[in-house]
């Protein structure tokens, strides 16, 4: 297969670059030479994934009349820019975008911290709650009295027990999808179902077009398919998806697979609207592409305008026979991430095939497990541990939103309406650098470039909403202290996180 080069044409980068300008600059911030301005714009964008790496720029003169100034001005930039590491050149060939080979390794961040860590060190690493009690004593408890019937068979379920399947196929139907229990295989949470997918439809080599930023476990899990993965930059703010730019990738890339996150986006809490749910369908459909639609956060909703419907039509009910659309769901996210169930939805034939791949894989997913969720999609438990989980999510929401404005005032974000996640620019400083300083000063936080593709990201963090009150205080604080560290230049140092106990 050959390989494909995105490319970013004179008039799309013009416009990029203008929205950039149109950003606030900061208090006596002076006014760059041209070339220097344009320089800098440039290497944001790549630096933000507004701009893909290894994207073949426009040539000089192209670039020069899009943006109404001099060759001279562009060339300079781009030798600027090639003498920084932002950009490679070659005769004949044309120019495209690079990150440099020292660029910071990402830090640690996302790893569950080990219990004799949680006294001295806040983990803003992992987007998750502690389970809602009582819901999930009642569901296990609710699963035990199930049981019985269960354990006088073998307990292998490569498709899921037939009552969860029939109840999470009810559920879509409620919904609007009319849905069967053939279109549903349970699986072991949702990264078990991506597994599944990937393995089934992307091999070695194959391309997955993914948003940029998006969910670090999930590009590493294509990474280690082999899979080539397409970055497609997301639109500014929380709108949801820059439509212009996933046809072109749909068009000239023809991906195998896509992967979007139309619900609360994790890590930018961005929010799709029907619109381009629905253009983002035909494209994949016109394009062969199936497109994966992780709708795991889609109950996370925090603002009261979404609780009468509010919220858009699930992206597979643009496709509701699921010939294009796989939409895969858990309950990992919405009641606890110990709960590790998730499905799939899609076509009979294609759960056919993933079931059958199952026997090379895990066999089935935990009964007892299975047996607790349909006990709380069978009773009024689900929603109820829901609701519980949007009010403790809203809270903590809110409290670090107010943390982190009053100790970093400098950093930049908007406040999404759901999901567990805030998507910080941090100030200017480097997100793999604060991840480093943290963990000196007791704060574990994700670095940007894990949410990206080939260094992207690197001026930002991710900062989940697991913690609130006192301790969401606090985590701003040491945040606080990790970025003088790194303005000092000594985020090797030895601040010593202070001991804290919610």
């Amino acid at each position: 297969m050959a390989q494909w080069t995105s490319a970013v044409g004179a008039a799309q980068l013009a416009r990029l670059l203008k929205s950039q300008q149109d950003r606030p600059a900061g208090p006596g911030t002076r006014r760059p030479p041209a070339y220097r301005a344009l320089a800098d714009g440039i290497r944001l964008l790549v630096l933000e994934g507004r701009v893909p790496v290894a994207a073949r720029l426009p040539a000089e003169r192209e670039l020069a009349l899009a943006l109404s100034v001099s060759r001279t001005t562009v060339a300079a930039a781009y030798e600027a820019l090639r003498g920084e590491g932002f950009l490679e050149s070659r005769r004949g060939a044309g120019s495209w975008t690079a990150v440099p080979a020292g660029n910071p390794v990402p830090a640690r961040g996302l790893e569950p911290l080990p219990p004799e860590s949680l006294g001295s060190m806040i983990d803003l690493g992992c987007a998750s709650l502690p389970a809602p009690e009582p819901w999930l004593t009642r569901a296990v408890q609710g699963a035990l009295e199930e049981l019985p019937p269960y354990a006088h068979t073998h307990g292998d379920y490569p498709a899921g027990l037939p009552a969860l399947r029939s109840m999470i196929a009810e559920r879509y139907t409620a919904r609007g999808i009319p849905t069967m229990p053939e279109q549903i295989m349970v699986t072991t949470g949702a990264m078990g179902a991506i597994d599944a997918i990937c393995h089934l439809f992307a091999g070695r080599g194959e391309r997955i077009a993914v948003e940029s930023p998006s969910y670090a476990n999930i590009l590493q899990l294509m990474r280690e398919t082999g899979a080539r993965l397409v970055p497609v930059a997301m639109a500014e703010g929380l709108s949801g998806w820059d439509m212009d730019r996933w046809r072109q990738v749909l068009r000239e890339a023809a991906p195998r697979l896509a992967y979007v996150v139309a619900d609360f986006h994790n890590p930018t809490g961005a929010l799709a609207d029907e619109d381009q749910r629905r253009r983002l369908v035909d494209a994949a459909r016109s394009a062969g592409t199936v497109l994966v639609a992780d709708e795991t956060m889609s109950e996370l909703w925090l603002d009261e305008e979404f609780r009468h419907g509010g919220m858009p039509r699930p992206v597979c009910g643009f496709d509701p026979a699921g010939s294009t659309v796989i939409t895969v769901g858990s309950a990992s996210k919405a009641f606890w991430a110990g709960m590790r169930i998730g499905w799939v939805r899609a076509a009979p034939d294609v759960i056919r095939s993933l079931v059958a791949a199952r026997a090379y894989a895990d066999l089935g997913t935990p009964v007892l497990e299975q047996l607790a969720v349909n006990w709380l999609f069978s009773t009024d438990g689900w929603a109820q541990a829901v609701e519980l989980r949007r009010a403790q999510a809203r809270e903590n929401r809110d409290a670090l939103v107010a943390a982190v404005r009053r100790e970093l005032p400098d950093w930049e974000f908007e406040v999404p309406r759901g999901g567990l996640t805030l998507w910080v620019r941090a100030g200017g400083l480097s997100g793999s650098r604060l991840a480093e300083a943290g963990e000196r000063t007791g704060v574990r936080v994700p670095s940007g470039p894990r949410f990206g593709v080939d260094g992207a990201f690197e001026g930002y963090v991710r900062l989940p909403f697991t913690v609130g009150g006192a301790v969401a205080e606090e985590a701003a604080v040491r945040l606080a202290a990790a970025a003088r560290l790194v303005e000092s230049g000594a985020s090797g140092g030895t601040e010593a996180p202070r001991t804290f106990v919610a």
